[in-house]
C-alpha cells in the first residue's frame, strides 16, 4: 500500500469497529458486579481485569466502544449533513448569505470544538441523544469551510458552465456535479471529524454530560478509575488504551485518504 498512515489507520479502525462487533457475542453482562473480585488483574474468569464494583472491564469495554462508535457516526453524519447543505450553496451562490454563514462559522470554528460540544450539552441536558447532537453541532464549522471551499473552486469550472448551458438548475448543479466532485475532502473531513468525536464523547461522558448509567461509556470508566489508580491500574488502563488507539486510528486513516486522493500525487 503506497501510505503507512493508510495501512494502520486502517488496522487500528478495523479493530475498533471489531470490538463494537464483539459486542454482541461476548455473553458477559457489563453492568452485573462481582464484589468478592473487585478491582483484579487479568484472570481466566475475568480477561482484562474488573473494575471498582467488581464489572467485567471486557465485556464494559466492547459496550463502550459500540456505544462511542453510534455516537461517532451519528454525530458526524449531523455535522456533515448540516455543514454541506450550509457550505454548498454559499460557495456557489456568494452573496450577502455567503457573508453572513461564513462570519457565523468562522466564529463558531474559532473555539474548541469539545468547548462547543460542552456548550451544547449543558443546554440540552445529559444523555446520549443530546451529546450526539452536541458533537455534530461542534462539527459543522468544519464541513462547512470544506465544502464552501470546494464549491468556490469549482462553481466556475468548464463542466459547470457546461451544465447550465445544458439548463441544468442551481440545485441539480449542486448535487449531480458539485458534490460528488468533493466527496474526497469531505470524506477525509469526516475521518478526521470521527476522531475528534470519539475525543468529545469521552469528554462529556467523563464530566456527567454524555452517555448516563448504566451504559458503559469509555469516558465515564476513566473517571470512575481515577480514584482507584493506587490500588489497580486495569480500570483505567484498558479503556485508556482502546480509546487512544482508536482516535490515533482514524487520525491515521484522515491523513492516508488524503494522501491517496490527492490529484497531485
Amino acid at each position: 500500500m503506497r501510505s503507512p498512515s493508510l495501512a494502520l489507520g486502517s488496522l487500528l479502525v478495523g479493530a475498533f469497529l471489531l470490538l463494537a462487533l464483539a459486542s454482541f457475542l461476548y455473553p458477559v453482562d457489563p453492568n452485573a458486579p462481582d464484589f468478592l473480585h473487585r478491582l483484579s488483574p487479568p484472570s481466566p474468569a475475568h480477561p482484562l481485569g474488573t473494575d471498582p464494583l467488581g464489572r467485567d472491564l471486557l465485556a464494559r469495554v466492547l459496550h463502550g466502544a459500540k456505544n462511542a462508535l453510534l455516537v461517532g457516526l451519528l454525530a458526524v453524519g449531523v455535522g456533515f449533513s448540516l455543514g454541506v447543505a450550509l457550505g454548498l450553496p454559499a460557495g456557489y451562490l456568494g452573496g450577502l448569505w455567503e457573508g453572513a454563514l461564513s462570519l457565523l462559522m468562522e466564529t463558531l470554528y474559532a473555539l474548541p470544538a469539545l468547548l462547543l460540544a460542552l456548550l451544547f450539552a449543558a443546554l440540552m441536558g445529559p444523555g446520549a441523544v443530546s451529546s450526539m447532537l452536541a458533537v455534530g453541532l461542534s462539527l459543522v464549522p468544519a464541513f462547512f469551510r470544506v465544502a464552501r471551499a470546494g464549491a468556490l473552486s469549482l462553481r466556475a469550472a468548464p463542466f459547470v458552465e457546461a451544465a447550465l448551458a445544458l439548463g441544468a438548475s442551481p440545485a441539480r448543479v449542486l448535487l449531480r456535479h458539485l458534490l460528488p466532485n468533493l466527496l474526497g475532502p469531505l470524506l477525509v473531513q469526516a475521518s478526521l471529524a470521527f476522531a475528534a468525536a470519539l475525543l468529545a464523547e469521552a469528554a462529556l461522558s467523563y464530566l456527567g454530560l454524555g452517555t448516563q448509567p448504566p451504559e458503559p461509556s469509555l469516558g465515564r470508566m476513566l473517571r470512575e478509575a481515577q480514584s482507584f489508580l493506587p490500588l489497580s491500574p486495569w480500570p483505567a488502563l484498558v479503556p485508556g488504551l482502546a480509546l487512544s488507539l482508536a482516535v490515533l486510528g482514524f487520525n491515521l486513516l484522515g491523513d492516508g485518504l488524503r494522501d491517496l486522493l490527492d490529484p497531485r500525487r
